[in-house]
């Protein structure tokens, strides 16, 4: 009966990362020690203070339908944490909650984008932005950048990517799967070839701006002209460690917002209702209160650069943020190992998983075939020894 699907469905792309991890799932099932490195998600638990607040949430009996576009105080929180931490004024009516930034990112899609528009994506990129884009008849326009760039895509290759058709560009800063950081003066320059085209539109992806080693966290739409054009996508999974309490965020121009709540409202309608309350004392609290799990991510990507950089054949950079690392591991390619040959990256990492016991995820899911992304949310001790596994395989 697998006919009857729509074309929509066949045709989008499982989420890769998360098939590495039920990949990785199914093998430890059969008794194997899988190390698993493929997953974005922090391994910390929750910080109490938002655990209390949640567990306040439920005594006080929220559990009614939220409003589409969140509480109230929920966004008058996300305003303040705009203004906070990013110099960035969104009122209330511009900024909708949603089940997760990933919702955040289809629902702006969806609002936006007309069959045949082509959106800018600055490879590597997030593994969900191409089909996200591809759901909404959009076509991904992939604009492939380098490991000796660290990843950033310049003024110059966003100038030759734009045609009559552009209608966004959508990029995270920091990257994942990259961690590449574009500075103010990166922005300001995409900015500089952005103010000749005025009627496309930014989607600036800034979930991980506080898993950032390398100073002040920027966002585009600080810079002049950009702040009407730009949509802001932020949320809690990763620095409060909140993945599985969906929650995402826009902040964004109001009439932008207001296609969001009435799209969400025939999707989801409004998110979880414990969620959204302990996300107000999340973005309440000084950064100072996570900054323990920043500080451990920064050892932690020093000690894998470190370990990775030893062995032969993996071409790495320096990472400015988030939790991965994303190796070139080219100089593999067309190489038998232990009787199994390399052709790409996505059998780089399966033949990791098969004779290493280490789950990573192939670069071309994000957009570069020539890199895996390697992910260090995971204990020193399992660096290390995933590593060791690494090296005695490769």
């Amino acid at each position: 009966m697998s006919n009857l699907l729509s074309d929509r469905i066949k045709n989008m792309s499982t989420s890769a990362t998360l098939a590495m991890a039920a990949k990785a799932r199914e093998l430890r099932t059969q008794g194997k020690d899988i190390i698993g490195l493929s997953l974005g998600e922090p391994d910390f638990n929750i910080p109490e203070f938002i655990k209390d607040a949640a567990k306040k949430a439920i005594d006080e009996n929220y559990s009614s339908y939220s409003p589409v576009d969140g509480y109230a105080d929920l966004k008058q929180a996300i305003s303040n944490k705009f203004k906070r931490d990013n110099n960035l004024d969104y009122g209330l009516s511009q900024i909708v909650v949603s089940t997760g930034a990933k919702q955040s990112l289809a629902n702006v899609a969806m609002v936006i984008i007309n069959k045949g528009d082509e959106v800018i994506l600055p490879a590597p990129y997030w593994v969900s932005y191409s089909d996200i884009v591809k759901l909404a008849e959009g076509v991904p326009v992939e604009v492939p950048t380098s490991i000796e760039t660290d990843f950033k895509m310049t003024p110059e290759q966003l100038e030759a990517s734009i045609t009559t058709r552009t209608k966004m560009i959508w990029f995270s800063s920091p990257c994942n799967p990259s961690g590449s950081v574009y500075n103010k003066e990166e922005l300001e320059g995409i900015a500089r070839i952005l103010k000749k085209y005025p009627e496309i539109l930014v989607v600036s992806d800034e979930i991980y701006e506080h898993i950032n080693f390398r100073g002040k966290h920027e966002s585009i739409a600080t810079i002049d002209g950009m702040y009407d054009r730009t949509i802001t996508v932020n949320g809690v999974s990763k620095a409060f460690a909140m993945t599985g309490w969906r929650i995402g965020y826009i902040g964004a121009p109001e009439w932008i917002a207001k296609a969001c709540t009435k799209f969400q409202g025939q999707i989801t309608s409004g998110a979880n209702a414990i969620a959204q309350r302990a996300t107000i004392e999340a973005l309440n609290a000084p950064v100072s209160k996570i900054k323990f799990m920043i500080d451990e991510f920064h050892k932690r990507r020093d000690l894998l650069l470190q370990l990775l950089g030893e062995i032969n054949g993996f071409n790495l950079n320096i990472p400015e943020g988030a939790f991965y690392v994303f190796p070139d591991i080219s100089s593999f390619f067309g190489k038998t190992l232990n009787g199994f040959t390399i052709n790409n990256a996505s059998d780089f990492a399966l033949y990791l998983l098969e004779n290493a016991n280490v789950a990573t995820v192939t670069g071309e899911a994000f957009g570069n075939p020539n890199c895996i992304r390697i992910s260090y949310a995971a204990s020193e001790d399992e660096l290390r020894e995933a590593v060791k596994r690494i090296k005695a395989v490769v």
